[in-house]
């Protein structure tokens, strides 16, 4: 059985803090551009009060803008406090993302990491040779 993996906490708004960034947009759009960073059963409730919690926030702003192919559509940008925010949590990521790397390469000094959860590892090649001696 493989599960979804477990991304950080508040991760999604660092992720729309950066897509804003990038090019202001509307809900919809952003769910479809949220799947590269792993929401890809993205809640659409989720980012939606995301939304207006950054908005709040004053990290978003957003404006109804005349759509050509239906209604009006809510478009959200980053603010300049979103994008100091932006860095403030990407600052943190990094952070984590160092001891993630530490963590995975002392696990992978004797363990081939695979797809497959429940299998146990298997000793390494050099770890091997050394019993045997």
């Amino acid at each position: 059985m493989r599960t979804e993996p477990v991304l950080p906490k508040r991760f999604l708004r660092a992720c729309v803090l950066l897509l804003l960034r990038e090019q202001p947009s509307h809900g919809y759009e952003l769910l479809e551009r949220l799947a590269t960073f792993g929401y890809e059963r993205s809640d659409p409730g989720g980012l939606y009060r995301t939304l207006r919690g950054l908005e709040q926030e004053g990290l978003v702003d957003s404006a109804w803008e005349p759509s050509r192919t239906g209604p009006e559509r809510r478009i959200y940008q980053v603010t300049r406090a979103g994008t100091e925010e932006l860095h403030r949590q990407a600052r943190e990521l990094a952070s984590v993302q160092a001891g993630l790397d530490v963590f995975l390469s002392r696990y992978g000094e004797f363990a081939a990491l695979r797809g497959d959860a429940g299998s146990s590892p298997s000793p390494s090649p050099s770890r091997t040779s050394s019993r045997r001696s």
